[in-house]
């Protein structure tokens, strides 16, 4: 039997599609290889959102050359966003000419089909598509997912705010919603297989049905119909865009048992300076201001935030209009990254661009006070009593995950069941892993 390896890059979107590129290749009947070394299919699902990740794929792409020479039958295909970069085939077919097969986000469904053409013709093949409706068609595609308890489910594809140091809107193309129907069908499958954590995924899913796709349903009704579905599971969504967070979902959020009680709510800068270069479309009054009324529906919520440090023009005092602004909002955590220029984007010709050690000094300064705070807030935790899902066993404990991202750890006092879902009581907070005892409270 034929075996395939799969590098993935990228957010949960990525990840997602890894499964239905895997769905395919076990369609066809190949099995998943644990080493690149032992398959006959490598595929590299990739991510072009920074130079880091961009360069790092570059990277494991040249070094499987050698296995390349030794096995030539070896099949080596690369998709993704990365792909979809206008000229990128062209860059990747003369830095690595031991590529086979190159197709874009838009058309992952077509993947076997492209694997079949290939090993009948032998020929190099370039299938990037620029903006193609294959939405429905790819929801169809079945999946090997990565897990049995936590599942992913697209409600949406593409991105119309072009933030002017994004390349998603350029890769990934305009916003396309799933009919709720197809949606439905999906989660309730779901459900039944048993999977307990349905996180939807979109790259702004607040924004779901403006293309008027959906008959008039839109996140919130979307939200509050998959809720109030049959079965003991926990709804998660991701990723929201705060100028579209309306009062609508709140009131959903804070309504629903099943909803989780955590979002991310993307900020990038705390200066309305950089918030208007940025194309982000609130200020950071409006911001605050969001989270105010979120905070007074949900006073338990879980808040986290990507924040991006170096943008073009950031002074001094815009940046400290961050830190400010972190610690005004106190989130449980925030992924923050040096701004990273991005071919085709508004702000790679943006003049002023911040000096690489200025960014390095603000990035680190940042990551230590976010670090703080979430210590400070993880340890209030201590005492109370929260939600979590078991999903693993070990030899003298339980590991669970909680609503709010962290790894929850049960001491065996009593048998538990992987995939159930158990009230704790936090005891401690140690090495970023809550510790906690059964409770019937």
């Amino acid at each position: 039997m034929e075996k395939y390896f799969i590098y993935t890059y990228g957010c949960q979107m990525n990840v997602h599609e890894t499964e239905k590129l895997a769905g395919i290749l076990e369609d066809r009947g190949y099995m998943q290889a644990s080493t690149p070394t032992d398959a006959d299919v490598i595929v590299f699902n990739t991510c072009c959102i920074r130079e880091s990740a961009e360069q790092k794929i570059i990277g494991n792409i040249g070094s499987i050359k050698p296995l390349k020479k030794a096995k030539k039958d070896l099949i080596v295909a690369v998709c993704g966003c990365m792909a979809q970069q206008k000229d990128m085939v062209d860059t990747l077919r003369k830095k690595f000419p031991f590529i086979n097969i190159v197709f874009g986000a838009n058309n992952i469904e077509f993947f076997g089909e492209y694997l079949d053409a290939y090993k009948s013709q032998k020929k190099f093949l370039n299938k990037v598509e620029q903006d193609k409706d294959y939405i429905e068609n790819i929801s169809g595609v079945s999946c090997v997912r990565d897990n049995s308890l936590y599942a992913y489910v697209n409600i949406m594809y593409g991105c119309n705010n072009f933030c002017t140091y994004c390349i998603v809107p350029y890769v990934r193309g305009r916003e396309k919603s799933r009919t709720p129907e197809s949606i439905y069908a999906e989660v309730k499958t779901l459900i039944k297989l048993g999977y307990k954590v349905i996180t939807l995924l979109g790259q702004n899913v607040n924004s779901y049905g403006l293309d008027g796709n959906t008959n008039g349903v839109n996140f919130a009704k979307l939200l509050d119909n998959i809720a109030k579905f049959d079965g003991d599971f926990e709804l998660r969504f991701m990723t929201s865009h705060p100028k579209d967070l309306s009062d609508e979902v709140i009131d959903v959020l804070a309504s629903n048992p099943k909803i989780s009680k955590t979002l991310h709510l993307p900020v990038q800068a705390g200066s309305n300076k950089i918030l208007k270069e940025m194309n982000r479309s609130y200020t950071r009054e409006k911001y605050l201001d969001l989270i105010s009324r979120i905070r007074e529906k949900i006073p338990e919520i879980t808040l986290s935030t990507d924040i991006i440090v170096g943008f073009p023009g950031e002074s001094d005092a815009d940046y400290l209009e961050t830190v400010d602004l972190i610690e005004t909002v106190r989130y449980h955590n925030a992924f923050i990254f040096m701004y990273s220029k991005r071919k085709g984007t508004i702000a790679e010709k943006m003049e002023n661009q911040v000096p690489l050690s200025i960014k390095r000094e603000r990035i680190h300064k940042l990551l230590d006070i976010q670090h703080h705070i979430s210590e400070e807030l993880f340890n209030k935790m201590v005492g109370s009593t929260i939600r979590v899902l078991v999903d693993e066993e070990c030899e003298n404990e339980y590991t669970a995950k909680a609503q709010c991202g962290k790894v929850a750890k049960i001491k065996k006092t009593e048998p538990l069941s992987v995939g159930e879902f158990y009230n704790i009581k936090i005891t401690d907070y140690k090495k970023g892993n809550l510790i906690g005892t059964i409770t019937n409270d």
